[in-house]
Formats: structure tokens, C-alpha cells, sequence
């Protein structure tokens, strides 16, 4: 500590860096969460893969450039994923656009289920999170992470209003 470091600072730094160690571990739970589920999904299926059906299922219609935004994937991993998911009959793209970035993609009836069968163990995890760490905290905790998740909020076609 400097000899002209104000307490409350490091107070505040302190308490920042908890919540960071907070998130980090948050994260590698939610990951385990998902990780566990895709051993069962067979080969060829990954974090990425989830990723997009998730975000497919809630902004149907995003593409390659939309997906990249929102995950920060580059645009050829965006790609790929979407491919990947297309190739295994878990996502369509609409055709007609000269610019295959551009092409919106919707999940399949077999993406959905893919994508419920993952999102319903983490919906369980977050859920006894949420009442654990009490329903009264809940609205404070999703501006938290809307506030983190900034301008890729807005990022997407048809997004549903979930905040």
C-alpha cells in the first residue's frame, strides 16, 4: 500500500476483484454444467456449438456477423459453428442472399431439442443459485449482468425482450 493510498480504494479494489473471482468461477460452473451435458451429445458438438443454438433459439434469424458479435468468436469460427450445426441438421440458413454472411439461420426442430436438453440443466443450476441466493436479488443480479453484457444486448434479429 502506498503511504497516500486511500483506504476506501482498496476497499473497493478488494471488493471488485472478489466479484471478479466470483464470475471466473461462476463461469467454470456453468461450462462443467454444459460440458456434462455435451459428453452425451455425441462427437462433433461443442461449447460453440451450444452457444449458438442458444442464442438461435432466443434471436432466431442471426447470422455469421450477429453470432461473431455476440460471442466474440471470430467471424470464421462464427462461420464454422454455424456450419457445423447446419451440417448436422441441428439449423437452417435461408437461402436467396447473394452474402452467405448474411444469411439468417433458425434452429431445426432437432437444434431445439439440442438446445433444451443443455439449457435445462443450466436453467436448474442459475435457478437454485437465484434461491439460494434469494428471489429479492434477482432483478439486482440481471442489471449486474446486463450492465456487463453492455451494447451486445441489442446485437440481433427478433431478439426477445428477456431483461
Amino acid at each position: 500500500m502506498t503511504p497516500h493510498a486511500d483506504p476506501r480504494l482498496i476497499l473497493r479494489e478488494e471488493e471488485l476483484d472478489g466479484g471478479l473471482e466470483l464470475i471466473l468461477l461462476a463461469e467454470a460452473a456453468l461450462w462443467a454444467a454444459v460440458d456434462g451435458v455435451l459428453e452425451t451429445e455425441g462427437p462433433g458438438l461443442g461449447r460453440s456449438h451450444w452457444r449458438a443454438a442458444f442464442l438461435l433459439r432466443r434471436r432466431p434469424g442471426i447470422g455469421v456477423q450477429d453470432l461473431s458479435k455476440l460471442t466474440s468468436l471470430s467471424k470464421q469460427a462464427a462461420s464454422k459453428t454455424l456450419s457445423d450445426l447446419q451440417r448436422l441438421g441441428l439449423a437452417e440458413k435461408a437461402s436467396g442472399d447473394l452474402d452467405a454472411r448474411r444469411r439468417p439461420a433458425v434452429l431445426t426442430e432437432a437444434g431445439k431439442a439440442f438446445e433444451a436438453r443443455v439449457s435445462e440443466r443450466l436453467r436448474a443450476l442459475l435457478g437454485r443459485a437465484y434461491r439460494t441466493g434469494g428471489l429479492d436479488g434477482v432483478p439486482g443480479a440481471r442489471r449486474i449482468l446486463a450492465a456487463l453484457a453492455g451494447p451486445r444486448q441489442g446485437v440481433g434479429v427478433n431478439r426477445r425482450e428477456a431483461l
